[in-house]
Parts: structure tokens; sequence; C-alpha cells
């Protein structure tokens, strides 16, 4: 039986463990969302909550017991500024995990963690159809009249060259004429 043994080791030791689930709580709080085992997940959890609760306090002590945990002052900042504020109504339960299934390598059991607050925006991939709000529709409709003025641009520079090749053919063929001209006179 497993009276009073809270701690699940996960197979590490316990330096590895500690610096394994402070860098999954620093990407949970950096973008939302990990997807891992199902008990690395449990775990990860019990400690974004702690970071939560304490960064809900908003005291200096606060800040150095997180930042103890996280190692990031920008990312402690956001805590601090972002997550916490947005998680002030909610007492406990800022976090869900989400059974995904097996892993099909060694049939680990996945889980996704995420925190209960809104995502932020995703940053689109080359060569992915980009879904986006009008004022992203603009800006690449603004950046495609950018290209359309260079091509303007360098349009004009051609007929502005074709108009002095013309204008040197005339003059040229305006010396011909006249050298004929003069040698009838004569």
């Amino acid at each position: 039986m497993r009276h009073g043994r809270k701690v699940k080791k996960l197979g590490r030791t316990s330096s590895h463990r500690k610096a394994m689930l402070e860098n999954m709580a620093a990407s949970l709080f950096t973008y939302h969302l990990i997807k891992t085992t199902e008990p690395k997940a449990k775990e990860v959890r019990k400690l974004a909550e702690k970071i939560i609760t304490l960064a809900k306090r908003e005291d200096l002590h606060a800040h150095r017991q997180v930042f103890d945990m996280i190692r990031d002052r920008t990312l402690v900042k956001k805590i601090f500024t972002e997550i916490a504020p947005k998680l002030k109504d909610r007492v406990g339960g800022y976090t869900r995990v989400l059974k995904l299934g097996v892993r099909r390598g060694d049939g680990a059991q996945l889980a996704i963690v995420e925190l209960l607050i809104e995502k932020p925006p995703k940053e689109d991939k080359k060569g992915k159809k980009e879904k986006g709000t009008k004022k992203e529709k603009e800006e690449k409709e603004v950046s495609k009249s950018a290209k359309g003025k260079a091509e303007a641009k360098a349009e004009a520079k051609a007929a502005k060259a074709k108009k002095k090749v013309e204008k040197v053919e005339e003059e040229e063929k305006e010396a011909e004429e006249g050298e004929e001209t003069e040698e009838k006179e004569t």
C-alpha cells in the first residue's frame, strides 16, 4: 500500500523529476497547452495550480517563489500580469487534463494539459491556407499592393528606357535623312 507516499517518482531521480516538471510547467504557461504522458500530466497540473495560486497573491515573496520554480523573468512577469488576472475569479481548477489514447511505440497513455483561459493566436506556417481576421487580410492586400507598386515602378522604368531607345533611333534616322538630303543637294 502507498499510504503517506504523495510523490510519483516517474522513474527519475528527484533533481531530474523537479527540473522536468518545472520545464513542463514553463511550457504550459508559454503555449497554454502541452502534450505528454498521463502520469506526467497529472504531476504538471499540481505544480501549475500551485504556481497560479501563488501568482494570484501578487506580492514580492510570491514573485520570488514562482521565479524559483520557473527561472525565466519574462515568463514570470507574464504569469503575474496576464495569466493570473484572468483566473482571479476561479478558486482552483485552473488546468484541465484530457486523455488522448495510447502512444504507438510503447503503449504509454497520452494526455493533454491545458490552461483554462483563451489560447493565444497561432502563427501561420508556410504552405498552409491562412485563416485570419479582416485586419490581417487588409495587411496582406497592402503588402500585395506594395508588390504591385514595385512592379509598376519596374514597368515605368522599362517604359522610360523604351522611350529613350526610340528617341535615340529617331535621332539616328533624322541624322541619316539629313545626310541623304545633303548628298542629294550636292
